[in-house]
């Protein structure tokens, strides 16, 4: 058994909080919002209303993902155009997140804390699944 060092503790915080912050996010879509109103809302902004979907399914599936510890790397990279996508949509709303609409710096400081959790890994306290870990190999 190895000793989990600084590292792996910031690591480990860094994956489950941004984890958290998906989840509720996407609960946010699903609960507040619900999936109709938020499929009327990318539409409203040009977008294929399916995005709404794969949004919400990539915001639960992929914090439960970085909550647990699970594919970390692939994960944290694969939410970084849903991030993007958010900082387009925010864009015309100014710096602060607390204007109306929204600011675009949240989901940009976002991208820059997935990139971080891709470099980092997982950390310690994560689900290790042996077969998903070889088949990702050092991207695990």
């Amino acid at each position: 058994m190895t000793a989990n060092t600084s590292s792996d503790y910031a690591a480990t915080l860094l994956r489950v909080s941004s984890g958290a912050l998906f989840v509720a996010h996407g609960l946010l879509k699903v609960m507040v919002f619900t999936i109709p109103g938020t499929v009327g809302y990318f539409e409203s902004l040009g977008l294929p209303g399916v995005f709404a979907y794969l949004t919400i399914a990539a915001e639960l599936a992929g914090g439960l993902a970085l909550i647990l510890g699970v594919a970390v790397r692939p994960v944290s990279l694969a939410l970084i155009p849903v991030l993007l996508g958010a900082t387009w949509v925010h864009a015309g709303n100014g710096w602060q997140f607390s204007a109306e609409g929204g600011g675009w710096e949240f989901p940009l400081f976002w991208v820059a804390v997935q990139a971080a959790i891709a470099l980092l890994g997982a950390g310690g306290f994560a689900l290790r699944i042996p077969t998903l870990d070889r088949a990702l190999g050092k991207f695990a």
